[in-house]
C-alpha cells in the first residue's frame, strides 16, 4: 500500500515554495498536478522532471463536483497500486481545494495521507491589497456561489475567476448583495514577481476586464454601511432593539397573542399588493408580514422557548421530508402527484393514522371558504370526489332546490343548514375550476362597489337620491353599470 502526500505549491512564485516540498517533488515516486496551469510547474517541467496532471478531467467531466472525484479517485487509485504518490496543488492544501477534502474523506482507513502546508495565495492577496482581514474575511469559489453566499460585514474573496464567462457568473451573483458601483478588486498572480496585477472596478464592470486567467480573484471589501444590502440578521438585531430597555413602549408591550390581528391585516394587504400589481407595494407588504415572523420570533426568544433559527430549521426540515419526490426516491410526474406526495409525507410526519385527521386539523380560524377548499382537496386525494365539475355543478342544482323548500318554513336552523351545503357545494365547483372562492368572492364585493358607487354618482347628477328612488328605477341605473367600463381607479 502506497501513500499520498498532498502539498501546496503557494500563490506561484517558485522562491514561496517550502524547501520541504521541492524535495518532495524532485524525488517523487508518482508526482500528480491538480493542474499544469500554474507558474511552477512550468519550472519543475523545465527542470525534466516527470509528471502528470489531471487537466485532461476539467475536458471531459461534465461538472466541477464531478472533475474533483474524478480527481480524487484517481489519486487514491495509485497509492492502492503501491505507489507512494506526491499530489501538488495551487496555493495551500486547505484554502478552497475541494478536491483535497474528497481525498481525506475517502482515503480515511484506506490509504494514509500526509500534508505539506505551503504559503496560501490568501497572504499574497492580502499582502498586495496591504488590507487588514482582522475584522473578517470570507472565502468563496468563485464556481460553487450557488452553495456560498457573500457576507457583505465582512470582506470577501472570490477564487477561480478565471474566465469572463465566470466573471460575468460572479458579477451578477454578488449584484444580489451589493450595489452596482461596489468597489471591488482584480488580482491576478498576486506574490508571483513581474506577473501580479490589480486593479480596482466598479462590481458591473467585473465581466469587462480582458486578462482575467486562472490565476485571478477579486476582493470585495465591507460595503459602506449606508450602501449595504440589509439581510434577516439586521431585521433580527434591529427588533432586538425596538424590544429592548431603551427600544419602542408599543414594541415592548406586545404579545403573541395582541399580534394575531395585525398577522392577518398583513397577509391581506399582501394579497391586495398581489391583485394590483404593483411590485414596489408588494415589496413593502412582504416586509410587513416578515417584520410579524421576526416580532414572534423575537418574542419567543425573549420567553425562552424559541428562536428564530428554529423557525427556519423546523421549515427547511419539514419542506425536505414533505419533498421525497424531490430529494427522495418518490416519484411525482405531476402537480397531483406532488399533492398526494406531499399529504402522505403530512401524514406520516404527524403520526396521523386515518385521512379524517388530516381534515380535522385544518385550522377552524382559517376563512370558512378557504376551509372549505382545503377539506374538499384533501378528500379528493383518495378519490371522493366527483369525476368532473358537472357533478360538482349538479350538486349545487340539488342544494338550491332544497333551500327553496325551507326558507318558507321559518324553521332558521334548517335554513342555515341548506344555506351552508349550497355554499359548500359552491365551494367544490370553484376548486374544480382551480378559482379560490375567497378570491373570487373579493372581486365581486369590489365589483358591487363600483356599480353601487356608479349608479349613486348617476342618480346625484340627475337632481336624485337613492333613497327617494324606486327599485325599479334603481335597477335600470344597475344595468347600466354593467355595461359601463370601470377603471382601476374606479374600483379603489
Amino acid at each position: 500500500m502506497g501513500k499520498i502526500t498532498i502539498i501546496g505549491l503557494g500563490p506561484g512564485d517558485y522562491d514561496s515554495l517550502t524547501i520541504k516540498a521541492e524535495n518532495m517533488i524532485k524525488n517523487a515516486e508518482e508526482l500528480i498536478f491538480r493542474t499544469r496551469k500554474h507558474p511552477i510547474v512550468d519550472k519543475i517541467s523545465a527542470m525534466g522532471i516527470k509528471f502528470d496532471d489531471c487537466d485532461d478531467i476539467y475536458d471531459s467531466a461534465d461538472t466541477f463536483e464531478e472533475v474533483y472525484e474524478i480527481i480524487s479517485e484517481k489519486v487514491i487509485k495509485r497509492a492502492m497500486e503501491g505507489k507512494n504518490v506526491v499530489f501538488a496543488v495551487p496555493g495551500h492544501p486547505f484554502t478552497a481545494e475541494r478536491s483535497v477534502q474528497l481525498i481525506l474523506d475517502k482515503a480515511k482507513g484506506k490509504v494514509e495521507v500526509e500534508i505539506e502546508a505551503a504559503m496560501s495565495f490568501i497572504d499574497a492577496v492580502t499582502t498586495a491589497l496591504k488590507v487588514d482581514i482582522s475584522s473578517g474575511l470570507k472565502i468563496i469559489d468563485g464556481l460553487r456561489m450557488d452553495k456560498q453566499k457573500p457576507d457583505t460585514n465582512c470582506a470577501n474573496i472570490i477564487t477561480q475567476v478565471y474566465s469572463k464567462l465566470v466573471a460575468s457568473e460572479v458579477k451578477l451573483m454578488l449584484m444580489d448583495y451589493y450595489n452596482d458601483d461596489q468597489e471591488v478588486c482584480i488580482i491576478r498572480a498576486a506574490g508571483v514577481e513581474n506577473q501580479e496585477k490589480v486593479e480596482w472596478i466598479p462590481l458591473y464592470k467585473l465581466n469587462s476586464i480582458e486578462w482575467v486567467d486562472y490565476l485571478t480573484s477579486v476582493y470585495i471589501p465591507p460595503a459602506p454601511e449606508d450602501k449595504r444590502f440589509k439581510n434577516l440578521d439586521d431585521l433580527v438585531d434591529l427588533m432586538e432593539i425596538l424590544r429592548g430597555e431603551n427600544g419602542c413602549p408599543w414594541d415592548r408591550k406586545q404579545t403573541h397573542e395582541s399580534l394575531k390581528p395585525y398577522l392577518l391585516e398583513e397577509c391581506y394587504e399582501v394579497i391586495d399588493a398581489i391583485e394590483s400589481g404593483d411590485v414596489d407595494q408588494l415589496v413593502e407588504e412582504l416586509g410587513d408580514v416578515l417584520l410579524q415572523v421576526v416580532f414572534h420570533c423575537q418574542i419567543g426568544r425573549e420567553d425562552g422557548e424559541f428562536h428564530i433559527n428554529d423557525v427556519i430549521t423546523s421549515l427547511i426540515n419539514k419542506l425536505v421530508s414533505r419533498h421525497p419526490h424531490v430529494f427522495g426516491d418518490v416519484e411525482a410526474n405531476d402537480e397531483s402527484g406532488a399533492l398526494k406526495s406531499w399529504e402522505a409525507s403530512k401524514r406520516d410526519e404527524k403520526k396521523m393514522d386515518t385521512y379524517t385527521e388530516a381534515l380535522k386539523v385544518i385550522p377552524k380560524s382559517m376563512s370558512p371558504l378557504m376551509r372549505s377548499y382545503k377539506v374538499q382537496e384533501k378528500a379528493a386525494l383518495v378519490g371522493f370526489d366527483w369525476p368532473d365539475v358537472s357533478g360538482a355543478i349538479a350538486k349545487v342544482d340539488e342544494e338550491v332546490l332544497e333551500l327553496k323548500e325551507v326558507y318558507k318554513t321559518a324553521e332558521n336552523e334548517k335554513i342555515e343548514e341548506e344555506i351552508g351545503d349550497l355554499l359548500f357545494a359552491v365551494v367544490n365547483v370553484a376548486r374544480f375550476l382551480k378559482i379560490q372562492p375567497d378570491f373570487a368572492l373579493v372581486k365581486t364585493i369590489e365589483k358591487f362597489i363600483s356599480r353601487f358607487g356608479y349608479i349613486e354618482e348617476i342618480a346625484m347628477a340627475q337632481g336624485s337620491k337613492l333613497e327617494k328612488m324606486t327599485l325599479e328605477e334603481m335597477d335600470l341605473l344597475w344595468n347600466k353599470a354593467k355595461t359601463h367600463k370601470f377603471n382601476k381607479n374606479d374600483e379603489n
